[in-house]
């Protein structure tokens, strides 16, 4: 159980005591909370007093009374604002008008109870403020975490970016003093880099709009009965290029008839995503294996390659955005870091499923694709009916 700090500042010890019993044994349950919330209870015959309380251990939430002798209930209020303390406090009062509410609000005060008041009466505004003030603090870390994150977000896009920039800019200066002399041929090898690096750039930049799409829940889905096995083979004609020069076999494993219902674009970014990441940290000569299984409800994917392969320590890291796996034998492979990333989060999130993988250092990897078709939508009439 979380417990919040209450503190009662009222001059009239039966009140004070009258608030501690009935708040003693009670607790706030919130739907969108995973524990109920008790209270540790403190108390104060003054706004002196109370305000060495704030000072040495500041409470969660504070039920205050309006008239108090020497410093008043507002002066506290405006030093509990002044000292910008996350503090919620709940003014008790015998001159309940219009003129103390707005009084008490403009100091600071989010609600105001009114002597006498029973016991239920009190436990509501309590549990009232309790609700604000979690959900205020939940609103909060929400937002420093959002900004945490978009922060690593531009810093790890910024450093992925520089490399290559850094890269181009020294070829094209090369090329436009003509250090290299003034054969055509001298530069080749630089322009190919140069278009190499860009060609990085590009797939980066499209693996960002890619995630974004998804995780804003802006991406337009278009579910129908597609075939798997069409876009399977429509990534591997996509990484042919790169897979003969540097001869990989890409074979398809999946019988005539393999579907699902999905969004097209998704399946392309899954199935393009496997197969170049099979061919780029494939070995030279190395084969890839692309395995489909469907069925009316579910399909699995497997990608099996003969590459570099993964430690434990690695794999377990594969599927964070931006995590590339960085060692002698990478080094000198491009890739955003997004993209398994990305396969992760439209198998769990979009289609139900999971994704795993299996991995052995110099003997390969087995990433394995889990998909459900979406329950709510409609199925649509198979291809060819």
């Amino acid at each position: 159980m979380e417990r919040l700090r209450l503190l009662v500042v009222d001059d009239e010890q039966p009140m004070r005591e009258g608030v501690i019993r009935a708040l003693r044994k009670f607790t706030v349950s919130l739907p969108y909370a995973e524990d109920d919330y008790g209270f540790d209870l403190s108390e104060a015959g003054t706004g002196e007093e109370a305000l060495e309380i704030i000072d040495k251990t500041p409470p969660d939430l504070v039920l205050l009374d309006y008239k108090l002798p020497g410093i008043k209930g507002l002066d506290v209020l405006d030093s509990i604002a002044q000292r910008q303390l996350d503090i919620l406090t709940v003014m008790i009062t015998a001159y309940a008008s219009l003129e103390t509410a707005v009084s008490a609000t403009r100091y600071g005060a989010y609600d105001f109870l009114a002597k006498p008041f029973t016991p239920e009466e009190l436990r509501t505004a309590v549990q009232k403020a309790t609700k604000h003030l979690v959900l205020s603090r939940q609103a909060r870390k929400l937002s420093q975490e959002k900004r945490r994150v978009r922060f690593e977000f531009i810093s790890v896009l910024a450093h992925e970016l520089k490399s290559p920039l850094a890269a181009v800019e020294g070829y094209l200066r090369i090329i436009q003093e003509k250090s290299a002399g003034d054969s055509l041929a001298a530069y080749e090898t630089m322009v190919g880099r140069s278009l190499t690096r860009l060609e990085g750039m590009r797939k980066m930049i499209f693996d960002i709009l890619d995630l974004t799409r998804i995780e804003s829940g802006q991406k337009k889905r278009e579910l129908a009965e597609c075939d798997l096995r069409e876009a399977a083979q429509a990534a591997i004609e996509t990484a042919l290029p790169s897979a003969q020069e540097r001869g990989v076999v890409i074979e398809l494993h999946s019988p005539e008839r393999a579907s699902l219902l999905a969004d097209r674009g998704e399946m392309d970014i899954i199935f393009n995503n496997l197969v170049s990441n099979a061919v780029k940290y494939n070995r030279p000569n190395g084969r890839d294996d692309l395995t489909i299984a469907a069925d009316d409800e579910q399909a699995t994917i497997t990608c099996r390659d003969t590459g570099i392969g993964l430690s434990e320590t690695e794999a377990q890291q594969l599927f964070r955005e931006f995590v590339r796996i960085k060692n002698a034998k990478t080094k000198n492979i491009l890739g955003s870091g997004l993209g398994l990333s990305t396969v992760k989060k439209l198998a769990t999130e979009y289609y139900g499923g999971d994704v795993r993988v299996e991995s052995e250092p110099n003997v390969g990897s087995t990433f394995t694709v889990i998909l459900r078709s979406p329950p709510s939508a409609p199925r649509s009439a198979a291809p060819g009916k």
